[in-house]
């Protein structure tokens, strides 16, 4: 296969899985940081954001708190749905081939989302859209969790699935710490994000962002959020179901809760 063939954005059948729950993963999945949003509402030269991949609204609402005025813009309808019933207007489409009618916007941003995007055709786009000094921001969150509950869930995987071999995660994919994340976050696709902002020849060269914080999870709050990444959505239902029980039982046995550290990075870079 092709490094093209396997970009994100040429996979929309993944893209689209996280459509299928859309409530649980509106209610499960994490926020961004204030320190962030503040940082990006500095450097825009308004408030008037359009917001690509909205999703639900989770990267959103936190500029709509701000008191930013924001469009979202969204290829799944089931994500967008959610998102207008929390106050958010969206328009449903891939942002590559969105109309944006002659509007102009001070920012446009993109959380967890933007790897979606083709990087050349979306930084062309938001280049037609931002007016002058518009800000274009795009960010992820990453996370560490504690090697106990890491520990936990390759039990869990053995404990849904006793009659197959189970061939656990690597080091490099199963305890990846923050810094870890970052360089690879960076180095995969930033790099490429950079490339398509800069092609465009009207940026100024991009901004590194990254904020780090931490947040105390719940065992209910973990097993609600998990199946919002993917990685159970292979399992039979009743594995799943095992899967769980398992790692609830786990999360217990520790406390019942546990910290999470994240890191949110991006670029940023301002249109001349």
């Amino acid at each position: 296969m092709s490094d093209l063939a396997a970009e994100p954005h040429e996979n929309r059948q993944m893209a689209q899985w996280f459509g299928a729950d859309a409530e649980r993963y509106d209610r499960a999945r994490p926020t961004y940081p204030d320190a962030l949003v503040d940082r990006i509402v500095s450097m825009s030269p308004g408030k008037n954001f359009v917001d690509v991949g909205c999703g639900t609204g989770l990267s959103s609402r936190p500029f709509q708190a701000a008191g930013c005025t924001v469009l979202g813009v969204e290829p799944d309808a089931r994500m967008a749905e959610v998102a207008r019933r929390r106050g958010l207007d969206v328009e449903v489409a891939k942002f590559e081939d969105w109309d944006p009618a002659g509007r102009t916007f001070d920012a446009v941003t993109s959380g967890t989302a933007w790897h979606w995007v083709d990087p050349f055709a979306g930084a062309a786009k938001v280049a037609e859209v931002l007016a002058p000094h518009g800000l274009i921001a795009l960010f992820d969150n990453g996370f560490e969790l504690p090697e106990a509950v890491m520990a936990a869930q390759g039990e869990a995987y053995r404990h849904a699935m006793p009659d197959v071999k189970f061939e656990p995660p690597s080091k490099e994919d199963e305890e990846e710490d923050v810094e870890e994340y970052v360089e690879r976050i960076y180095a995969k696709q930033y790099v490429k994000a950079a490339e398509g902002i800069l092609r465009t020849g009207v940026f100024s060269d991009p901004e590194e962002l990254r904020f780090e914080w931490s947040r105390v999870c719940t065992r209910d709050e973990w097993l609600d959020q998990i199946p919002t990444q993917g990685g159970l959505n292979h399992l039979a239902e009743d594995a799943r179901a095992r899967f769980l029980a398992y790692l609830g039982s786990a999360i217990d046995e520790i406390g019942g809760s546990f910290t999470i550290n994240y890191a949110t990075v991006g670029i940023a870079a301002v249109r001349r």
